[in-house]
């Protein structure tokens, strides 16, 4: 199967990231023997903070055995020097709000279906803003390439990164060694879906059990009850802008 990454690039990265991942982390894993060790695969996981890329990125490499390929914004491909060595390591670029979205879902149909890569997808887009770090409403890019492509999707939660850089600061708190967890869950049953036409309502639904197995297994990380609607940004604006009219007419 034809290679999609640099070999001596990845060596380097390799040998740079581990140490420091290894560094600012103390990881749990579990679950790794869901992750199939060959051929074409999705892992969604939930979005806590921009330091999780690098802690799945290194579960799934060292307990996965599988090189991380990302769906990452375009603006990284485009910084010296980093940005061809991203592109070289097999990244994929995603032009957010613009038509070129869709040609970074061709783009990754053709790493899982071509070169057989596990790319790794963030259903909800961002880091979650929910106020308690539960796992959001998502899109449904997930869901189209997994049922356009029949590859498994392996639902991953973690728990910890947020701690490291949480959402909106610049600054990481390196140390002491903050404790990560990551899971990785059986495959997601899809085969409801698979003969259905790729509707809206289709993708929703396959979308919201992709989403419920990464909840469930973010909730047995933290020992908590999940909310029984995940967090709907668009909806809280919405709301948010109803009490100020509300507000206003007083």
């Amino acid at each position: 199967m034809k290679r999609r990454e640099s070999r001596w690039l990845k060596a380097v990265a390799v040998t740079v990231i581990r140490p420091v991942i290894s560094l600012i982390t103390r990881p749990t894993w579990r679950g790794q023997e869901n992750i199939p060790r060959e051929g074409g695969v999705i892992i969604a996981a939930n979005h806590l903070s921009m330091a999780d890329p690098l802690t799945i990125a290194h579960f799934l490499y060292v307990a996965g055995r599988r090189w991380p390929t990302f769906t990452a914004k375009e603006g990284v491909f485009r910084i010296p020097v980093v940005g061809p060595a991203v592109r070289r390591l097999g990244q994929i670029p995603v032009h957010r709000g613009s038509s070129d979205a869709v040609k970074a879902l061709h783009e990754a149909e053709k790493a899982l279906a071509e070169h057989g890569a596990a790319v790794i997808i963030y259903p909800e887009g961002t880091c979650t803003r929910d106020p308690d770090l539960w796992p959001m409403v998502a899109k449904t890019g997930v869901a189209r390439l997994a049922l356009r492509t029949g590859v498994p999707v392996i639902p991953v939660g973690h728990w910890g990164e947020q701690h490291i850089l949480p959402y909106g600061s610049k600054k990481p708190r390196l140390f002491p060694r903050t404790p990560v967890e990551v899971v990785a869950g059986p495959p997601v049953d899809l085969s409801a879906y698979r003969d259905q036409p790729l509707t809206a309502t289709t993708l929703r639904a396959a979308t919201a059990d992709i989403m419920a197995a990464i909840t469930g297994l973010q909730a047995r990380i933290r020992g908590e009850q999940p909310p029984l609607e995940p967090y709907d940004p668009k909806q809280a604006r919405r709301q948010e802008l109803e009490r100020g009219g509300s507000e206003d007419t007083k």
